[in-house]
């Protein structure tokens, strides 16, 4: 399996977070806690997305997000199994928004978030079954209250001036709106303004992979959607997710997801609304 893709060790967690050197992806509904301190600023499917102080955030981490900046002395995080997530039933129109890359975030915590969010992670890490069926229980609560509390509301977007993450979230952009194309360097170097040498210099000095990389990444994550949204046969998810051909899309994601797309389809059918 690509190192990029990782497999959730821990339930939660608690602590200051960490800049990631890269951006990765998981098979996870994750949601985050702005406990103390400032902000958090991910590149997320393609936008900055800021998590502020006292925000509670969700999103589906199997597209492609990095931490880039961070201010923050404490947060908290769950992550909850995605067959788990699309298991409690949620509604249509919230499961679609995080299928589709665009986070939960409501600016205000609850009062007990803080104390909520430590008892789950010491529950959901128990060799427990009925602590962690109660902590999964209050979780889908609060995510429901969340999506409640966030509808119709905009994602929060980066207004820093430093010139060289902002010409990575272009081509970051650019790689979100235009990855189903076929995409050359140049092109993604074209939305920044940039020498695609230049380009690809400052995109690894950022996200810590190749250009090339990412747009695999982001294509893969588009693939898993269809793949679990769909009754896509498989040869047109490959030309929906941006892939040349349905023998390099099997390579990919085989490599990428660590099973084979038809694999990847059956373990979620069954739950799939």
């Amino acid at each position: 399996m690509d190192p990029q893709v990782r497999t959730t060790l821990r339930a939660g967690w608690s602590g200051r977070p960490a800049v990631m050197g890269a951006a990765h992806q998981h098979d996870d509904l994750e949601i985050n806690l702005v406990a103390e301190g400032g902000s958090m600023l991910y590149l997320f499917g393609g936008e900055p997305v800021e998590v502020g102080p006292g925000s509670v955030a969700a999103f589906w981490a199997a597209v492609p997000h990095q931490l880039v900046a961070n201010s923050v002395t404490e947060a908290h995080w769950v992550f909850v199994p995605f067959e788990r997530f699309l298991a409690w039933g949620l509604p249509d129109s919230l499961v679609s928004r995080l299928l589709a890359g665009i986070p939960l975030i409501a600016p205000t915590a609850l009062a007990t978030d803080a104390a909520n969010f430590a008892q789950w992670a010491a529950d959901l890490d128990s060799d427990q079954p009925e602590r962690q069926h109660i902590a999964m229980l209050e979780v889908e609560a609060r995510v429901r209250r969340l999506a409640l509390a966030t509808v119709g509301e905009p994602v929060r977007q980066y207004s820093g001036s430093d010139p060289t993450l902002r010409q990575v979230i272009a081509m970051v952009r650019h790689i979100a709106e235009h990855f189903r194309d076929s995409l050359a360097v140049s092109d993604i170097a074209d939305a920044a303004g940039l020498h695609p040498n230049y380009a690809m210099t400052q995109f690894r000095r950022v996200m810590g992979t190749t250009v090339v990389d990412y747009l695999t990444q982001r294509r893969l994550a588009e693939a898993r959607r269809l793949l679990i949204t769909t009754d896509l046969p498989t040869a047109s998810v490959a030309a929906e997710s941006g892939f040349g051909s349905v023998s390099r899309f099997y390579t990919a994601f085989s490599a990428g997801c660590g099973v084979p797309p038809a694999t990847f389809r059956r373990e979620h059918r069954f739950r799939k609304r």
